[in-house]
């Protein structure tokens, strides 16, 4: 029997109170619109749920950002050069896009607590061993770094589905926000841990791989102690009868794949993390040479350099992250009022806008409107952060979220951040040949490979405006899917209906 003095089971015995004429069995549930709460999981205990998702995926990426932190330490290390560097991430991708599908198969089938947990606990190991690879084991680095990327693939496929499960409405969208405003928030602290604690350690990049780890450790264990295991739920906040928990996932699939809203979202995506990964890698090198050039800094001499350009571009993700997530579904969610077309709009424009932005900051040397022009392009590109989750959930049925974001992250990875930072690090490269060596080449080297991303912003926005044109006819089917049989129709559930059938 539950203590009177624990709150949080105090509320969850009144809300079981509250519904105990509730005949769960025939499929007598009512719509929830005006509570936050989907399930007699007490609105505290979710809140605080959605708090320790938050967090983990604030470490997460902080952890991958802490290795473009760190970069020209990790290059000394192993000798390695640009497209090699990049290579690290495609790696880590990799593996990140092949574990994902089955992330989310085992999302919709399985229990979500244990086995987000179990991914969390993969990620956490797996970069604790980063941190103890000595020198000169490229291959094995490149190895772990993909066993990462798995980890990451599960919690990131799996947690939004959670809070989906939730909440319902206008508050999921708040929650997906807390969710996904920390991603830059932990980005730009990755950028600034990764080298403060390598100065710490006297110059030794290891530790800074063995800071995320213990905090994910208590994240873990708060979320076995917290966290419920709920019902799949509904668009309308009405739990799935059982014909559809175990409809067949390849049907899933090809109900996906047929879904243009998902399928044009999931392309803006891969836009996105095209930009993301590029701009993430090399952003902070490209701002190092643009100071060298103008004679702000002398020339390195002795690799690794550290101009603190790498903790100026943590600051600019960092607020330039929260501004552009908050900015974003406000501005959305006012909109979304007159116009239901809103999300794909508000996100369309803002791509296309950040592209002139970013095309500014690597055309002009000076190096406050480099950090202008990337501050105001970082903002326009988080409007998107929250608003492609709130799409693609809108537009599947409850049953299919783990699915569809899993199909959504292998696309946009294997499309996107796989291959950019390997991509704009060959281009490099490949400018660089033949010529002798000097800070103005490095600066036009970058500067030149980076233009690809301004294309795919335009890219980006055009999808995202394809979009617009389909987005209420999917939402209407999700939500004639979702609904369980009328009454009139027939009198029994399918469920029942099989029964009576055998």
């Amino acid at each position: 029997m539950a203590s009177p003095q624990d709150p949080l089971l105090k509320e969850e015995e009144e809300a079981m109170e509250d519904h105990s004429d509730i005949d769960v069995e025939k499929g007598d549930i009512p719509e929830r619109q005006n509570l936050p709460s989907l399930s007699v999981m007490s609105t505290a205990r979710s809140i605080i749920t959605v708090v320790i998702l938050a967090f983990v995926n604030l470490l997460i990426y902080a952890n991958r950002s802490s290795v473009a932190g760190v970069l020209p330490y990790i290059q000394k290390a192993y000798d390695t050069n640009s497209s090699l560097s990049g290579l690290l991430n495609t790696l880590f991708i990799g593996s990140y896009v092949l574990v994902a599908p089955i992330a989310g198969y085992l999302g919709d089938h399985c229990n979500k607590k244990y086995t987000v947990c179990a991914g969390v606990i993969v990620w956490l190991s797996m970069t604790l061993t980063l941190s103890f690879i000595p020198d000169g084991y490229f291959l094995l680095f490149l190895l772990t770094s993909g066993l990462v990327g798995a980890g990451e693939a599960t919690f990131c496929t799996i947690a939004p589905s959670i809070i989906a499960d939730l909440f319902t409405s206008d508050q999921q969208t708040r929650m997906l926000n807390v969710f996904y405003s920390v991603i830059p928030v932990g980005c730009g602290l990755g950028y600034i841990i990764g080298p403060k604690v390598t100065d710490a350690a006297r110059g030794d990049w290891h530790w800074a791989f063995r800071v995320t780890p213990g905090l994910g450790l208590i994240a873990v264990a708060l979320m076995i102690l917290v966290t419920k295991e709920l019902p799949r739920t509904t668009t309308n906040g009405k739990k799935n009868n059982k014909s559809q928990k175990f409809a067949k996932w390849a049907t899933d699939l090809k109900k996906l794949f047929k879904n243009r809203s998902f399928m044009l979202t999931t392309m803006v995506s891969t836009a996105v993390s095209f930009i993301v990964g590029a701009i993430g890698v090399w952003g902070p090198s490209y701002l190092t040479h643009a100071r060298t050039l103008l004679q702000e800094k002398d020339p390195c001499r002795a690799e690794p350099c550290d101009y603190h350009d790498i903790l100026i571009f943590g600051l600019v993700t960092v607020v330039s992250g929260i501004l552009g997530v908050v900015a974003g579904t406000e501005i959305s969610k006012r909109y979304r009022k007159s116009n239901p077309r809103a999300d794909p709009l508000v996100c369309g424009c803002a791509m296309m806008l950040s592209a002139p932005f970013l095309l500014l900051a690597l055309t002009f040397g000076n190096i406050s409107l480099v950090a202008t022009n990337i501050f105001i392009g970082e903002t326009l590109l988080s409007v998107n952060f929250t608003l492609i989750s709130d799409i693609i959930l809108k537009v599947v049925t409850p049953w299919r979220k783990s699915s569809a974001l899993a199909v959504q992250m292998t696309i946009y990875h294997l499309l996107g951040d796989a291959g950019s930072p390997y991509l704009i690090g060959l281009i490099s490269d490949t400018y660089e040949r033949g010529y002798a060596k000097s800070p103005l080449l490095k600066y036009r080297s970058l500067e030149y490979a980076l233009m690809t991303c301004t294309i795919m912003a335009v890219i980006g926005g055009a999808f995202f405006m394809a979009t617009a044109l389909y987005i209420e006819r999917d939402e209407k089917e999700a939500e004639m899917e979702s609904e369980p049989p009328s009454s009139s129709s027939s009198s029994l559930l399918p469920a029942d209906e099989d029964r009576a059938s055998d």
